[in-house]
């Protein structure tokens, strides 16, 4: 079983060097340290990523040969990253000894995961012109290559992955290359850089030859084959593709490695609350947006009535959050997975024309810096007053979400629609209208109402007099909040006013 491991494992640390210059530690790792009890031991991390850095040599010299063949290497300008890296990486090796090694493979699968999240929301590396990198390097180029050079170098050495990706993105968004050439140009330095670690790490720690040779020569082999066909296929497709695939495969990998790794640790019944209050909350979001697109492109409803529809089936999730589990840490951690999910969506998404005929925004990333606001925001809310205070106050964050929401629509609709009186000043965005604030503050009271009705024990007329008090409250922080912030705060001072319910 665990030579299957290391021959899975060795797959894909092969195509990951191919076709984006990836260390072979970043997948060959977390695999065996999880997975195969040869690396479980008081230096198996450190074995693991001995292996791993061995298999890397080979690996990356076949995959800089096949860039090296399409004129893909530039080392003029990258002698400087290729010095320090090299210089630097014994001296992480050793110091990698010496680290506890929960550390080192902790490290190791979270790497794998953020790796992996990097590719899916940029599938391809930033690029300038061909031919910007040929120019003579800048003081500032050389001071880059310095900075970079010495924290890489030794970052490889220590955790032996990292070092591909990020000298990856060093070469394309700071000193110029093309992406095809950042991948030739790292793999080549790579393979001088595993060298030294792996020699390094055997030096250190013989018992990798010894008891590991075996692992080692399948990891080699399998690692330098895959990395050859891997190579000759990143070079024929587009950069994007490539980028969608690793990512995908590193993200999925990571994030089982993960929970594999700490399941002894794991409150299963939590897990698993978790994860059917987040099947719950994914229903209703993609229940009620698919109904909201089908509008969207068979209606005339116009972009602002759009918008604040979308608002509406965002700000009532916090709904089916607090009345479909009992545990606050559930909620959290499902808004929490909703909300990763959706900002690697929305930054996928707005790559594509439809994006834009579907969501009109004012400005580059608003739905997305929205939704992080919003769903954020939740997070909190429930965190502190259901979890912080007890489930009797959970009511104050449904309240405070529930007082700007469907108010901020009602504004919207009714000051496009009929309002007439218009206000404008210096504290006051845009032009809004005394009908849109009377319909915000009617709207807030109505609704923070409700809340306090059917989810507190106050008596109805203490209800009814903090939704009064409320209401005018969130309308004129409406009012007065500029650049979209209201999503904040208006959620903000309400709740400010909830909180003296407490003294009820």
């Amino acid at each position: 079983m665990e030579y299957l491991v290391v021959i899975l494992a060795s797959m894909m640390a092969g195509i990951g060097t191919g076709l984006v210059g990836l260390s072979a530690a970043t997948a060959m790792v977390p695999l065996l340290i999880v997975l195969c009890p040869t690396f479980g031991g008081e230096h198996g991390a450190y074995m693991a990523t001995a292996i791993a850095l061995a298999s890397d040599i080979l690996g990356s010299a076949v995959t800089s040969f096949v860039y090296a063949k399409n004129k893909k290497i530039d080392l003029k300008h990258g002698w400087i990253m290729l010095a320090c890296i090299v210089a630097m990486c014994t001296v992480g090796s050793v110091a990698a000894y010496f680290t506890h090694q929960q550390v080192l493979g902790g490290f190791s699968l979270f790497l794998c995961v953020a790796i992996g999240i990097r590719f899916l929301v940029k599938p391809d590396s930033k690029e300038r012109p061909e031919g910007a990198g040929a120019k003579k390097l800048t003081p500032k180029q050389i001071a880059v290559s310095l900075f970079f050079g010495i924290t890489i170098g030794f970052g490889t050495g220590f955790f032996g992955s990292g070092g591909g990706m990020m000298m990856l993105i060093v070469f394309t968004a700071m000193l110029g290359y093309d992406r095809k050439t950042a991948v030739g140009t790292s793999t080549f330095i790579m393979t001088f850089t595993a060298l030294i670690a792996s020699v390094s790490h055997i030096l250190i720690e013989p018992t990798i030859i010894l008891e590991c040779w075996d692992f080692l020569l399948i990891a080699i082999v399998t690692a330098t084959f895959f990395s050859l066909v891997s190579a000759q296929f990143a070079n024929k497709v587009g950069g994007k593709a490539v980028g969608l695939v690793t990512g995908a495969i590193l993200f999925v990998l990571g994030t089982v490695l993960v929970l594999l790794n700490y399941r002894e640790k794991l409150d299963m019944a939590l897990v698993a609350e978790s994860a059917r209050l987040f099947g719950i909350y994914i229903a209703y979001i993609v229940s009620f947006a698919t109904v909201l697109i089908v509008v969207r492109f068979t209606t005339k409803v116009p972009d602002y009535v759009f918008r604040k529809l979308l608002h509406i089936v965002a700000f009532t999730s916090i709904l089916p959050l607090v009345f479909c589990t009992e545990d606050v840490r559930a909620a959290c951690i499902a808004e929490i997975a909703f909300l990763v999910l959706v900002i690697v969506a929305l930054l996928v998404c707005e790559k594509f024309p439809f994006y834009k005929s579907l969501f009109v925004e004012k400005g580059k990333h608003e739905v997305l810096v929205s939704f992080v606001m919003l769903f954020g925001l939740m997070t909190v809310l429930m965190a502190v007053f259901w979890g912080g205070f007890g489930a009797d106050f959970k009511f104050i964050a449904v309240g405070a979400i529930m007082a700007w929401g469907p108010g901020d629509a009602a504004a919207a609709i009714v000051g496009k629609k009929a309002g007439k009186h218009k206000l404008s000043g210096r504290f006051i965005e845009g032009t809004k209208s005394v009908e849109g604030s009377v319909a915000m503050a009617l709207t807030s009271f109505v609704c923070t109402f409700a809340v306090l009705i059917t989810m507190s024990a106050l008596p109805w007329y203490v209800a009814l007099a903090f939704s009064a008090a409320v209401a005018p409250v969130a309308s004129l922080t409406e009012l007065f909040t500029k650049r979209g912030m209201d999503t904040v705060t208006v959620p903000f001072t309400s709740c400010l006013v909830l909180m003296l319910t407490m003294l009820f």
